[in-house]
Parts: C-alpha cells; structure tokens; sequence
C-alpha cells in the first residue's frame, strides 16, 4: 500500500508548477479576449479588437499554470500566429457560433494552424461561443462544420459556451487543463 501512495504522490508531484503555453485563437469577433478575461476575473469585461495579443497567465487546476495567448484574428494578424507556435502546449480555437457565414473561413485558419509542423499532435478546445445568440450551431453541428472528426491523432474537445454570462467557459478550461496535461506527460 505504501508503494502505490509513493508512486501517486511521485506523480502529481511531478506537477507542481507545470507551466504550459496556450494559443488562443479564431476569427475576429468569435470572443477570444472575453472569454480569457471571463475566467481570470470572472467577468465580463468591455472589449476592442486585439491588435497583436494578449498574455495571461491561468491556473485552471492544482498544480498547472497556463501562458494563454490571445491572438488578434483580423485578416492581416492571422499570418503572424505562425510565429508564436513554436513550443506550444494547446490550442484554444475560438468560434462565433452564430456567424455561419464564416465556419468555412474559421475551418479554413483551424487548418492552417494545425497542418504546421509545431503544431503535430498538439491538443485543441473549440469554444463553441456565443450560444446566446439567435441562430447559434450547438457544438455538435460546429464539430461538423469544422471537420473535427477526421482529426483521428489529435485529441480534441468541443464546448458550447456564452463569454458574456460564463456558460461553458469553465468547462473549457477544465477541459484544455485535462488534455495539456495528458500531452505534456507523453511528450516530456
């Protein structure tokens, strides 16, 4: 009994203090930058587009501490989340779930991102945001839509979320900290 205790505390010990580095990213407007306030205080906050990005530091769970970058998702930035991908832990994709005008453009930057070779195997969250919204896609019709499926070497998880009043946010995060870890554990 006292080797299984030993071997169990090794392990989580061996967390203390992990950090890992996030990518936030999406298409402009999908809500990034609130749901990354939206956890760290808990609030919804009043929000300009992000020119560049936006650090924080997380710590959804005991023992893991989160750099989340925040990417600004306008058309010119989006060449330049390549540059911050190098040494990545996860991927946050940020959809507006209720502009189904633009799944295909999102599928289209998700893809891009992931197809990158310091991106092989990385974990991804998909925030299926703004479910508040009239005409919304739950999670399931955006991991469709986003080709979620056939992404058979990567884990991957879905959530249905709302920035503004913190529905799902938790979750997300609870998720991201859960499939980083797994990651982290096997690629160290």
């Amino acid at each position: 009994m006292g080797s299984l205790t030993s071997k169990v505390s090794k392990a989580l010990s061996s967390w203390k203090n992990c950090p890992a580095r996030i990518a936030m990213i999406g298409l402009d407007g999908a809500g990034k930058t609130t749901i990354l306030y939206r956890f760290k205080m808990n609030e919804t906050l009043t929000t300009i587009p992000t020119v560049g990005f936006n650090v924080e530091t997380l710590s959804p769970m005991k023992g893991l501490t989160l750099t989340v970058w925040d990417m600004g998702g306008q058309d010119r930035m989006r060449p330049l989340w390549r540059m911050y991908l190098r040494g990545t832990d996860g991927v946050i994709f940020v959809v507006d779930s209720a502009d189904l005008e633009r799944i295909q453009e999102a599928k289209e930057e998700l893809m891009r991102v992931l197809d990158t070779p310091e991106m092989r195997n990385v974990p991804l969250v998909v925030v299926a945001n703004k479910q508040d919204l009239p005409g919304a896609a739950d999670s399931s019709r955006i991991a469709k839509y986003l080709g979620l499926h056939q992404m058979v070497s990567r884990r991957w998880v879905i959530h249905d979320a709302c920035a503004t009043n913190g529905h799902g946010i938790g979750e997300s995060m609870e998720s991201l900290a859960k499939i980083v870890k797994e990651f982290k554990s096997k690629h160290r």
